[in-house]
């Protein structure tokens, strides 16, 4: 059951922005999932494949949005000769659901914070650069 919010909104994980004629525009997401196709996809468990495919080398997933599908996958990651073929194969060798294989593998210097963890915003930000 949606847990209701004062003026009747509900909590989706949805960062907004809500203009003076009271039109709301969705910014980005509390909590790191994307909504492709209707079904929420974890970012961190694509991160993760990546970790396990990819092992000793750093990747971050982001999204941006897609007319068809409303979000798609972008995988960043440091880890040479890095292809969308091979993250396929290995995902569906998981046993990984269609929706968690990305619609691209970048190879780039994933971006870092001042404490060595991973530059969420950063990654958001080359996914739109491109």
């Amino acid at each position: 059951m949606l847990e209701t919010l004062p003026n009747g909104w509900h909590d989706t994980g949805d960062i907004v922005a809500i203009d003076e004629d009271g039109f709301v525009a969705i910014r980005g997401r509390a909590k790191r999932f994307a909504k492709i196709a209707g079904e929420m996809v974890s970012l961190a468990a694509v991160e993760e494949l990546a970790g396990e495919l990819w092992p000793g080398e750093l990747s971050a997933a982001a999204t941006i949005p897609d007319a068809k599908k409303g979000e798609k996958l972008i995988l960043f990651t440091e880890a040479e000769g890095a292809t969308r073929a091979d993250f396929m194969k290995f995902a569906k060798s998981k046993k990984a659901m269609d929706l968690m294989i990305p619609a691209e593998v970048r190879i780039v210097k994933v971006p870092l914070l001042g404490t060595g963890k991973v530059d969420f915003v950063g990654v958001k930000k080359l996914a739109e650069a491109a």
